[in-house]
């Protein structure tokens, strides 16, 4: 399949100077993002993240996942591993001091849950600011970014369903 950057943009519901960002290593995508082009380009996630999959639904702690995408700072932590018939994915996100995610829109939902520290949440035109123990449940089509402009390292939940990731199952078959 050849695309232009502009072709992929259109299809992948980014910016074709946000794509070629990333392809310059200048940008790093979200897991939504990097999920969105995957899509697009009719691939599965898996061929640029490895996400593994069980058949069974218990996680324990020490065997629980960790990943970066590209040369992003945030740690991403696999809190349940994918089982038959899933329908959520949840991820433990470690954001360090200083981090802005890109503003991503997908399909589904997601909520988030502070774990520790404080993160800036926007969603559409309004931004709300989070500290522990506070959480918001938000529909992934609206446009929506994140970032922790604070000193300190924040933890949250991520919670959402896996639509876009459904789709790229389906896409394969």
């Amino acid at each position: 399949m050849k695309l232009t950057l502009t072709q992929l943009g259109e299809r992948a519901g980014v910016s074709a100077g946000y794509l070629s960002q990333v392809e310059r290593e200048n940008a790093v995508p979200s897991l939504a993002t990097l999920g969105q082009i995957a899509l697009a380009l009719g691939l599965e996630i898996e061929h640029f993240v490895s996400m593994p999959k069980a058949t069974n639904a218990i996680t324990r702690k020490s065997t629980r996942p960790k990943f970066h995408i590209g040369d992003s700072s945030v740690v991403y932590e696999k809190l349940a591993v994918e089982h038959p018939a899933n329908e959520l994915s949840s991820l433990i996100l470690t954001i360090p001091p200083g981090y802005q995610s890109e503003v991503a829109s997908h399909e589904g939902e997601e909520i988030i849950y502070m774990l520790e520290g404080r993160i800036e949440q926007t969603v559409a035109d309004a931004c709300y600011e989070l500290g522990v123990g506070d959480s918001l449940h938000y529909r992934g089509g609206l446009p929506h970014s994140w970032s922790n402009p604070f000193d300190e390292t924040a933890k949250i939940i991520w919670t959402g369903t896996l639509t876009l990731f459904r789709e790229l199952s389906l896409a394969k078959k």
